[in-house]
């Protein structure tokens, strides 16, 4: 092969290997897709203090078959698959399933994260149902690694 074919193909290489760098590091869109709760009991407007849906609530089971697919449409991109985070966001399966964990993940999904203006996290809240992500939490709950 040519020194020019060599030099031609190192800049190809280069170049392409630079633009899916680009899609690899984008986190894409953020935005909350919505999440269809039908079946789950009505929380309301005013926010539980403690997972409405854990064990042994007769929502259960269905807290967390809707929680699994929308923690895959909303949470998986930043938190990662299967609630096995790659380092981006926090490990969502060492949240205690407990008083302590909900008051974070309460806290958390109502206010976002934002650093030196950059949002880390989307207020989840503005977008999604209470009863959407309570199920989101029921289900990480059946993931959780004690520490």
């Amino acid at each position: 092969m040519s020194k020019h074919n060599k030099l031609t193909g190192l800049l190809a290489a280069t170049l392409m290997a630079s633009a899916l760098s680009g899609q690899v590091l984008a986190h894409g869109d953020v935005t909350p897709q919505a999440v269809d709760t039908e079946g789950l009991s009505s929380l309301g407007e005013d926010w539980a203090d403690t997972n409405p849906y854990r064990a042994p609530s007769d929502d259960h089971d269905l807290a967390v078959k809707i929680g699994a697919s929308a923690y895959n449409q909303n949470c998986a991109r930043c938190h990662g698959l299967d609630g096995i985070s790659g380092g981006i966001a926090p490990d969502l399966r060492y949240l205690s399933p407990d008083f302590e964990g909900d008051d974070w993940f309460k806290y958390r999904v109502i206010n976002g994260a934002v650093r030196d203006g950059a949002v880390y996290m989307p207020k989840m809240a503005d977008t999604l149902s209470q009863e959407a992500l309570w199920a989101i939490r029921t289900w990480l709950e059946t993931k959780y690694v004690e520490e």
